[in-house]
């Protein structure tokens, strides 16, 4: 298990070209699809969680994946291999781009690379808003609905979050207060 915790987030780091939200995707493909250490539903409050905490959320990922699975050794290792490839090739395309940054080559592989990130930003963010906004019936898993306080809240806080540019910690405890008291309505 922790060989495979290891080529998973070697991978993971490997691969996730643009950053933690370009990682998404291929975590969800390790984790989710792969090997079923998590559910749908758990990944999409990793992502959650990662997202909340200090740090890079492929980073926090492979932590609290490799926490859960194999412990803190489990942590330790996900976590490591999860850095390793960046360590690497950061360190050589560093070198090389210090040596050649103003060459027509290197501003085309640049210029390639950007709307393959956006296509794996977006394609990540598709998956995680479908979750959070349509809800199956456990019973009838083809009846799929709306959950309109999430998607409400999700319009609330893309307003408030790009237009009137508020603090997102703000936006999150807002909308988890909204949300709360929409539970404690709900249950009297």
């Amino acid at each position: 298990m922790f060989w495979h915790l290891f080529l998973s987030f070697l991978q993971i780091g490997a691969f996730s070209v643009g950053g933690g939200y370009a990682a998404m995707p291929l975590i969800r493909s390790q984790v989710v699809e792969r090997f079923g250490w998590l559910t749908m539903d758990e990944f999409t409050n990793l992502i959650t969680i990662a997202e909340m905490t200090p740090g890079p959320i492929a980073v926090n990922s492979a932590t609290f994946v490799g926490l859960r699975l194999g412990g803190v050794p489990g942590a330790i290792i996900a976590t490591f291999a999860c850095i390793l490839p960046s360590l690497v090739i950061v360190s050589l395309l560093a070198w090389a781009y210090e040596k050649y940054r103003s060459g027509r080559a290197m501003q085309a592989v640049l210029s390639l690379l950007r709307p393959v990130v956006v296509a794996l930003i977006a394609s990540a963010a598709l998956a995680i808003l479908q979750t959070a906004l349509l809800t199956s019936d456990a019973l009838s898993p083809e009846s799929i609905s709306i959950d309109w306080l999430n998607a409400a809240l999700f319009v609330i806080a893309l307003v408030l979050l790009r237009w009137k540019k508020l603090n997102p910690i703000i936006v999150m405890l807002c909308c988890g207060a909204v949300y709360m008291a929409a539970g404690l309505v709900t249950i009297t």
